[in-house]
């Protein structure tokens, strides 16, 4: 049994070139993709506090550690098989290096220059988070990447492995996840568009509102509660993933095509006369934001060849 270290606070999305301290819970969430390929391992996960709920109960992690001055003195007294260092930030990544280990694959230190750089395998990686143009490109899925940095080959029925079990039952028809996180508010769908969505499908659906933003496992008891998500490209999608549901996920600003939906639903792109979708940023500059180009009709028209078993009788 080896004994493994995964860096993942997320505070830099594996992907993406920001990094920052606001924690991306769904980019956590989507990296235990990995624990398909060490679940005979002793896996150790340090991450930060607020995605501590996301790993929880995960019957593949042995230990959890939070990250903060105690835990880093006391990894590095550790010895570890291998390291699988996920954040970018040059001070993480030089902490990771300082780990015993004799095997290490993500993201390393660079002396020379002060910055992260990458281990064998996840060069490309790399490459991607740092120049946009080659992320716009992209065309392998957001898992793929992640096992090439480890040397695996991913499969496409390999899925995140989430730790908590729903206490809820299945109540509602559609669950609306509808706000988007601060870091990347403008992956928002206009709400004035979910009201017209909601006049749409009430008669023939049940629909619940977002809930449970203020804890982890309520949150992810309301998805469970949905038999469909529609959402933005955020962590409730990534939870709806995890669970299995029916998935609308809407996109303008960051890649679809990175993002694989296991069979359970469809992905949703605004057609617009912009050039820039999609842009990457976290801000628009453009006075009629692209998420408007989803109309809240075609919405509708993937509900009803999604759902034709759930509408309500007569």
């Amino acid at each position: 049994m080896a004994k493994i270290l995964i860096i993942k606070l997320g505070y830099s999305e594996t992907l993406d070139k920001d990094i920052s301290t606001t924690t991306s819970l769904g980019d956590v969430l989507r990296t235990t993709v990995i624990l398909n390929y060490l679940k005979n391992d002793h896996v150790t996960w340090l991450v930060d506090e607020r995605a501590y709920s996301l790993l929880e109960g995960n019957p593949h992690i042995k230990r959890i550690l939070v990250f903060n001055l105690e835990s880093v003195l006391q990894l590095q007294r550790e010895r570890f098989d291998t390291v699988i260092n996920l954040e970018k930030g040059p001070g993480i990544c030089a902490f990771s290096d300082s780990v015993n280990a004799w095997r290490r694959f993500g993201f390393r230190f660079d002396a020379e220059r002060g910055i992260a750089q990458a281990y064998d395998g996840a060069e490309k990686v790399l490459d991607l988070c740092w120049d946009t143009e080659k992320k716009k490109g992209n065309l392998k899925f957001w898992q793929d990447a992640l096992a090439s940095m480890i040397g695996k080959n991913w499969k496409e029925d390999e899925e995140y492995i989430l730790g908590y079990k729903p206490k809820s039952q299945v109540k509602f028809d559609i669950g609306f996840n509808w706000v988007a996180g601060k870091k990347w508010s403008n992956k928002s769908w206009p709400k004035k568009h979910w009201l017209k969505l909601e006049k749409l499908l009430k008669s023939k659906y049940t629909i619940s509102w977002q809930r449970g933003l203020d804890n982890i496992n309520d949150y992810v008891d309301w998805i469970h509660s949905c038999r469909m998500i529609i959402t933005n490209d955020s962590l409730g999608m990534h939870l709806g993933l995890a669970l299995k549901k029916k998935i609308i996920a809407f996109f303008g600003p960051t890649s679809s095509q990175e993002v694989f939906l296991y069979g359970h639903g469809v992905k949703m792109l605004p057609k617009t006369p912009y050039n820039c979708v999609p842009c990457l940023e976290s801000a628009c500059k453009k006075k009629l934001h692209c998420m408007e180009f989803i109309k809240p009709e075609d919405v509708r028209d993937h509900v009803l060849k999604l759902l034709p078993l759930l509408k309500k009788k007569a």
